[in-house]
């Protein structure tokens, strides 16, 4: 009996991710569409859709608003300008990602700074670790219990490549494999930028915790 029910359970949530999937596919053909008709009520949408995910994002990689705010801009204008180049067979916000993010690095070259991947850590060879799969990471149970200010105050004294990838996997919630594309890096890269993040992630999380807990008994 339980054998027949969780067949039928594992059937049916089966069903929901391929009318998901097929539903998400859609959306992006329909997106496609309107970016190559340079439709302005659809750009209207997308910026109010997605305005406060990309301006985090941004933050987050440049760790200054006044620059955040300026390649927002900047990256809604070559959506405006290239939405011809978006064929819908990846996920809008992959796509959208991948422009600002070329747009920073391009900033870091005028300003004769480190590029993104030239700012990794010397350990981060590419080779990926393995880290516990059960339970929540370093991040989710911080991220649980405290303010967003707070976990963007964390994240932001990590190295930036590890920022990154943390920001795109458990705020944007990317596969490994979106995360990738959006970085140009190889799977096995963006897995040990991931976990290295996630153990540079701990020791901050802990001090801070730990800072609070003597100004609370003083």
């Amino acid at each position: 009996m339980r054998t027949a029910v969780s067949k039928s359970m594992g059937g049916t949530a089966i069903a929901i991710s391929v009318e998901q999937a097929e539903q998400s596919q859609r959306e992006n053909a329909a997106i496609a569409r309107g970016l190559k008709n340079h439709d302005t009520e659809l750009l209207d949408h997308l910026i109010e859709l997605y305005q406060h995910r990309l301006l985090r994002y941004l933050l987050f990689l440049t760790g200054k608003r006044e620059v955040a705010e300026d390649l927002f801009q900047e990256t809604w204008m070559r959506v405006l300008l290239r939405g011809g180049q978006y064929n819908g067979k990846a996920r809008f916000d992959t796509w959208l990602f991948t422009i600002a993010r070329n747009l920073v690095i391009d900033l870091s070259r005028k300003r004769s700074m480190a590029s993104l991947d030239e700012m990794s850590d010397p350990g981060d060879d590419g080779r990926a670790f393995e880290i516990a799969a059960e339970g929540p990471s370093p991040l989710e149970q911080f991220a649980g219990s405290e303010d967003r200010a707070e976990v963007a105050a964390v994240l932001l004294k990590l190295e930036p490549n590890y920022r990154e990838v943390l920001m795109l996997r458990f705020h944007e919630e990317m596969s490994l494999e979106e995360i990738a594309s959006v970085t140009r890096a190889p799977l096995s890269t963006v897995k040990s930028r991931l976990y290295r993040g996630l153990a540079a992630l701990k020791p901050e999380i802990e001090h801070l915790r730990g800072t609070r807990v003597q100004e609370a008994t003083a």
